[in-house]
């Protein structure tokens, strides 16, 4: 089955998105400046709306049929990933634990910067040990932007 794409223009970039009836194969954000798809294909319509909700403040969890394509370590971490809530994040060690091989790390932390499911499998919620914001193939200014969008500090009123 033939690969669709579409460009939509996010708060921090052109999302390129492809993927078909089988689900989303890909969503990776562009420096390059391209227009939005004015049309968008039938079977990445779901993927579209969703995102838009997600950076209206009004998602916090997808429902995509998704079809991302690598190596079954490379799935199971991007499994794992999911699991990781909204507004949480989790440490490159805690995911190596949860996979079951704490000495894997450095492996971990490939298959997430290899995750081809841009902001769908949440890979910009893991952070170093340290809390820093480390490695994020979008940059690491997106992964901030991201971590905010998500857990915005709530300013409370003294009076």
């Amino acid at each position: 089955m033939e690969l669709q794409e579409a460009y939509y223009k996010t708060p921090i970039g052109i999302a390129k998105i492809t993927g078909n009836e089988e689900g989303i194969q890909s969503i990776s954000v562009l420096d390059e400046d391209i227009n939005p798809s004015e049309q968008i294909p039938q079977a990445l319509q779901n993927c579209v709306n969703q995102l838009n909700e997600y950076f209206k403040g009004k998602r916090t969890e997808f429902d995509l049929k998704l079809n991302p394509q690598g190596t079954s370590f490379q799935k199971t971490v991007w499994e794992e990933l999911n699991k990781i809530p909204y507004g949480s994040t989790r440490t490159y060690l805690e995911q190596t634990k949860l996979i079951g091989d704490p000495k894997a790390i450095r492996a971990v932390a490939s298959a997430n910067g290899k995750n081809p499911i841009w902001i769908v499998i949440p890979c910009h919620r893991v952070i170093g040990s340290d809390g820093s914001l480390t490695g994020y193939a979008g940059g690491l200014w997106r992964k901030k932007w991201l971590l905010n969008h998500e857990n915005p500090v709530k300013q409370q009123s003294l009076f």
